[in-house]
């Protein structure tokens, strides 16, 4: 059994999986973690090996004190992975990134994939039916947007996140939703089709904290999977203690 720590930039999520078969998931704060994987490793007396993607801060003592519970792959651009990496800067490519690229390749081998991730930042990656990865995009999310746009100017609030009746606001609290909320839907239909005008055979995933909102919204056809880093971060650890 595998033990999955996701360090995100606001939770951390485990996972805990037999085989392909997702058993307990988990979301704490970051200072919980060492404390969760303990409590998983004993209640789950399988569990004998883990990875640990982190874009987020976790210590070093946390990690050392992780790796003493057991044996732990950390992803980085050193790791092996089942694809060919064609990102010029190879070793600033984020690991939720090539979490998400191993995924991919899981679950849609030998197709042209476009993962689209929704949470703080919203991130495309594409990797072709030759299982290169060619690269992507990195755009503002939902709540960046709301932020910068109270942070950045003198007068506007910072609201929560809200679909608008329709396109026209109609006051600035609707008019911000409105720019926000259509300006984000627009963007992954635009960015979708895009792709699409060069890659008829697109298959498209949307994960992350936002997809199941935003797959509701869009336009065009896509997988939405919120567990899909999850899935990729097992499947990398699978790939390596396979050789």
């Amino acid at each position: 059994m595998n033990l999955i720590i996701d360090v995100g930039n606001s939770y951390v999520k485990l996972a805990v999986y037999k085989k392909t078969e997702l058993i307990d998931k988990v979301i704490v704060l970051l200072a919980d973690v060492v404390g969760v994987v303990r409590t998983l490793t004993k209640k789950y007396k399988g569990v004998n090996r883990a990875i640990i993607s982190s874009v987020g801060r976790l210590a070093e003592k946390d990690v050392e004190a992780i790796s003493k519970c057991i044996d732990l792959t950390i992803l980085n651009s050193e790791t092996n992975l089942p694809f060919k990496n064609l990102y010029k800067t190879p070793k600033t490519l984020g690991v939720d990134r090539i979490a998400l690229v191993c995924g991919s390749i899981r679950q849609f081998s030998d197709k042209n994939v476009l993962i689209i991730d929704a949470g703080t930042c919203v991130t495309y990656d594409f990797i072709n039916s030759d299982n290169e990865y060619l690269g992507g995009a990195i755009s503002p999310g939902i709540r960046i947007r709301y932020k910068a746009l109270n942070n950045l100017t003198a007068n506007l609030p910072l609201l929560e996140s809200e679909m608008p009746n329709g396109i026209i606001g109609r006051s600035t609290d609707e008019s911000i939703h409105s720019g926000v909320m259509y300006g984000i839907l627009n963007e992954i239909d635009g960015v979708i089709e895009l792709y699409k005008q060069k890659y008829s055979d697109l298959t498209v995933i949307l994960t992350g904290g936002d997809a199941k909102f935003l797959s509701k919204q869009l336009k065009s056809s896509i997988f939405a999977n919120p567990n899909f880093l999850l899935e990729g971060l097992n499947f990398i650890l699978q790939f390596n203690s396979s050789e």
